[in-house]
């Protein structure tokens, strides 16, 4: 084995992947011990401070239906049909407690929330820790004094619900039809985004 950290070869390799080696290691550690959501969290919440990442009122290209055919939790453990919301204007966001970009924006969908008639918005903020982290949920909910409802899925979601990564977020209006998605981080206290579902 020495003789192998002598040859030239492998030396001149090992000082090629140290580096990338170094930082897959630094990443693995920060990833599993819940530091790189922290960092994560810090950059993205600069970034929204900045109102670089206010949220989008621009329509969609193509408005598509939304499927309201299945079934949510509260933390309670209630069985919540979606169909309830139908004839509401919905803010859907899609976060976890893990996601540093998702807990970045959620001060700004509050300070939406304190402000709009719940009577004619509705808002869905949609768990996807795993079941088992429920605690988890509650404890985070709790600690930031967050007000809004909190649901988790109980069994499959509209197909559309079904993304890649979050956070992500959706405005229903109360025709049915999705007319915002945005995919990562926003600020939604803003006085426009406010007009905007105040006017669906």
């Amino acid at each position: 084995m020495k003789k192998l950290f002598q040859n030239q070869k492998v030396k001149t390799g090992w000082k090629v992947i140290k580096p990338w080696v170094m930082a897959l290691a630094l990443f693995l550690i920060l990833r599993y011990t819940g530091a790189l959501a922290g960092i994560s969290y810090f950059t993205n919440k600069a970034l929204l401070e900045t109102g670089a990442m206010n949220a989008s009122t621009e329509p969609l290209a193509a408005e598509e239906t939304f499927d309201y055919n299945f079934n949510l939790t509260n933390l309670n453990g209630d069985t919540i049909d979606f169909n309830q919301f139908k004839g509401q204007t919905v803010f859907i966001n899609l976060w976890a407690t893990w996601c540093g970009p998702c807990r970045a924006e959620m001060p700004s969908i509050q300070e939406l929330y304190n402000t709009v008639d719940h009577s004619k918005i509705a808002f869905v903020m949609l768990s996807l820790d795993a079941p088992s982290h429920n605690h988890k949920v509650v404890a985070y909910i709790k600690d930031k004094s967050f007000t809004f409802p909190i649901y988790r899925p109980h069994g499959a979601l509209a197909e559309v619900l079904n993304v890649p990564s979050i956070p992500t977020t959706f405005v229903i209006n109360k025709d049915g039809k999705i007319v915002s998605k945005k995919v990562g981080t926003a600020n939604y206290s803003t006085e426009k985004f406010k007009k905007f579902l105040e006017g669906l």
